[in-house]
């Protein structure tokens, strides 16, 4: 599937960047040994440390295939996590005016990669800075930093789905794996948030939910609605 391994290849290259460190820091305490016989501990204390460090970050990166409905018309969940929104809201950037939203909120221990709610084509893409709100917070969606993917769909009636990703007070960076124009299969990755998040998701209001408040959601699998 289009875009895996891409969670690993950042998983890697946050263990690489602190081994470096560690690396660096090692040898100016050998340095320093003769001086401080107590920098061997201290030298235990970072290997041990960086270790646990690597198994979180694989843990924290992992990205398994998503078992993707068949089904044309459903719009499945872009994220990992709970589902603590459901209302309306008014979004008039992509979705025009009043639409339904279903917010998603990731832990620290959720899988951070987004897949593609549904097949279709990305039309807008709009990136915002901002804070770094704790992502419990609803407000957040407001005022971090976050990326709008505005979706019209390409199978069955044309249909705009709207997906904003948001930065958390952990998460510093969005990584997006599509660009405005691509097109892509509902269930393909096409993102990942680094650490404790946030997705909103945006329907139109003929669009009917199949989640409530309090569910568990698996990216790429679970049906949040059905487009009528």
């Amino acid at each position: 599937m289009k875009h895996a391994g891409r969670a690993r290849q950042a998983a890697l290259k946050l263990i690489f960047m602190t081994l470096a460190a560690l690396i660096v820091v090692l040898s100016v305490g050998l340095l320093a040994m003769f001086v401080a016989q107590a920098f061997h501990v201290v030298a235990v204390a970072l290997i041990v440390l960086w270790v646990l460090f690597v198994g979180f970050t694989f843990y924290f990166f992992r990205d398994p295939e998503a078992r993707v409905p068949a089904t044309a018309d459903v719009v499945v969940s872009p994220s990992h996590g709970k589902v603590d929104i459901v209302d309306q809201m008014d979004e008039p950037r992509f979705m025009g005016g009043r639409c339904q939203r279903i917010s998603i909120f990731l832990s620290v221990i959720d899988i951070h990669v987004q897949n593609a709610p549904v097949t279709g084509k990305l039309t807008l893409y709009h990136y915002t800075t901002g804070q770094f709100l704790s992502a419990l917070k609803t407000e957040s969606a407001e005022h971090n930093e976050n990326l709008l993917m505005g979706i019209e769909t390409t199978e069955g009636r044309a249909t705009k789905i709207g997906v904003r990703l948001i930065a958390g007070v952990l998460a510093r960076r969005i990584v997006p794996f599509v660009k405005q124009g691509d097109e892509f299969k509902r269930g393909e990755r096409i993102s990942l948030i680094q650490f404790g998040s946030r997705t909103d998701v945006y329907l139109p209001l003929s669009a009917k939910i199949k989640i409530k408040l309090g569910d568990r959601v698996v990216g790429g699998e679970t049906v949040l609605a059905t487009l009528e």
